[in-house]
């Protein structure tokens, strides 16, 4: 497989699977105390995963400003260090936070706080740049999102950022950003059991980058969730909200799911691969534009994530099996 990526028309290459950093941000909450984060984290150890990444050819790192109220940018811009210029980095604003009490306080879209929030970021990641800046309110106004994505194209002009993208799930949001000449990408969900067909169609037709979020579905496509099993208090899947599928209120994993998952076991382990791998794997064989980008919280974790590389996409018959199995 080719193991590289370009993001949309800027030239600018990623290795075909990034890093996720939403979990190493740490613990942190809305205010009504509903968990954000994924549980506690071992700063050190994130340190260490993110370097190991690198070290196995993992050049894309994705984190957002709000991930543990600014603890992840910093933790990411630490593990980096010297080896700044080697990677992509991307983040993303629009979410207002206090960082003292790691708390999400509420959203703001205008122009000027896009501005101050690019340069909280960047102080936090400890660049003068950002590699892609995307806007992390999903359902944000069209008309709004028209004046960030010219925001950008400034940012772009002045140096602080070489392009910018917009995380949602709405492909006419998608194509409203698009319509910029350095929007790179569309940051969407997308894995096995959750396909993003239309997502898919307008990347190629635009010529936007796919970076797929929850590609292993929040963790059920590692097969260490099960049914009836509760998470720690601080992990965001023990009180999931409303968008996030596949777990039930201090129960765990959905046992619907679950049985997906297991019956798709056979064919993503085939070819010595983890059930992890064979996740990423579908949807490199799903979209030559697909960027995974999998959290991870170890060592162990970025080196199981990052031997997907040397496997490469699942061939058509698996693909085949994988929707006969699912009844698509």
């Amino acid at each position: 497989m080719e193991t590289k990526r370009t993001l949309g028309r800027t030239g600018i290459e990623v290795s075909a699977l990034g890093f996720g950093c939403w979990a190493i941000g740490g613990e942190w909450q809305a205010v009504d105390g509903q968990p954000l984060g994924w549980g506690k984290v071992d700063d050190e150890e994130s340190v260490r995963a993110v370097r190991r990444a690198l070290d196995l050819g993992v050049t894309f790192f994705d984190t957002a400003d709000t991930y543990g109220a600014g603890h992840s940018e910093r933790v990411l811009g630490r593990a980096l260090g010297k080896r700044r210029a080697d990677v992509v980095v991307a983040t993303k604003w629009g979410n207002v936070f206090d960082e003292e009490t790691r708390t999400l306080t509420g959203a703001d879209d205008t122009v000027e706080y896009a501005r101050r929030a690019l340069s909280a970021s960047l102080k936090r990641l400890d660049t003068d740049y950002i590699d892609l800046y995307q806007l992390h309110l999903s359902d944000a106004d069209p008309e709004r999102a028209a004046e960030l994505r010219d925001a950008c194209e400034e940012f772009v002009r002045e140096g602080l950022v070489r392009a910018y993208a917009w995380s949602t799930d709405d492909p006419a949001r998608a194509a409203v950003f698009a319509r910029g000449e350095h929007c790179a990408a569309v940051q969407h969900m997308a894995n096995v059991l959750q396909d993003a067909p239309e997502m898919f169609v307008l990347c190629e037709e635009l010529e936007l980058a796919s970076i797929n979020r929850s590609p292993l579905a929040m963790g059920l496509l590692t097969g260490r969730r099960r049914s009836g099993e509760a998470l720690e208090a601080g992990d965001i899947r023990n009180r999931p909200p409303q968008w996030l599928q596949g777990f039930a209120d201090g129960a765990g994993a959905d046992p619907d799911w679950v049985s997906r998952v297991d019956a798709l076991k056979d064919v993503l382990t085939s070819d010595g691969r983890t059930l992890g791998q064979g996740a990423l794997a579908w949807l490199w064989a799903r979209s030559p534009r697909a960027v995974p980008i999998p959290g991870f919280r170890s060592v162990a974790q970025a080196e199981q994530n990052a031997g997907a590389l040397a496997k490469g996409p699942l061939t058509g018959e698996q693909m085949g099996e994988v929707d006969r199995i699912l009844g698509r």
